[in-house]
C-alpha cells in the first residue's frame, strides 16, 4: 500500500513535469516569433546582436527541454516497470534516478525563466511605440 502511494506521488510529479514542459514549449514558440518580428526599434544600440544572443539562448534551452522532455518521458516508463519490481534495491535506484531527474527539471525551469525574464524585460524596452491616432 505504501509502495503504491510513493508511486502514486512519483506519477503526478511526472505528470506536472510534463505538463510544464509543455507548456514551455509554447512559450517559446511566442518568444521565437517575438525576436524574429519587427516591432523593435530598429535605432536601438546593439539590438541587432541582443536579439542574436537570445536567439542563441533559446535554441540551447529548446535543446535542453527536448532531452528532458525524453528523460521525463523514459522515467514515466521506468515508472511503470518499478510497480513489477519488487526488490528494495530496485526502488532505492528509481528513486535515485528519480531525485536526479528532478534537480535537473527544476534547475531547468529555473533557467528558462530567467532567460524568459530578461527577454520579456529587453523586448518592453526597446518595442516601436505607437504613434498616437489624429
Amino acid at each position: 500500500m505504501v509502495k503504491e502511494k510513493k508511486i502514486e506521488v512519483l506519477n503526478s510529479q511526472l505528470q506536472r513535469w510534463k505538463s510544464h514542459l509543455q507548456f514551455i514549449e509554447d512559450e517559446m514558440t511566442f518568444i521565437e516569433k517575438l525576436l524574429n518580428s519587427y516591432v523593435f526599434e530598429p535605432r536601438t544600440p546593439n539590438l541587432f546582436e541582443r536579439l542574436v544572443t537570445y536567439r542563441q539562448e533559446l535554441l540551447k534551452s529548446k535543446k535542453e527541454k527536448e532531452r528532458l522532455k525524453k528523460a521525463v518521458l523514459k522515467h514515466i516508463n521506468l515508472l511503470g516497470g518499478i510497480i513489477e519490481c519488487t526488490p528494495e534495491i530496485c526502488d532505492k535506484n528509481f528513486f535515485q534516478k528519480h531525485h536526479a531527474l528532478q534537480d535537473k527539471v527544476l534547475q531547468y525551469f529555473d533557467d528558462y525563466l530567467k532567460l524568459k525574464t530578461e527577454v520579456y524585460s529587453y523586448a518592453g524596452s526597446v518595442l516601436k511605440r505607437r504613434k498616437p491616432s489624429c
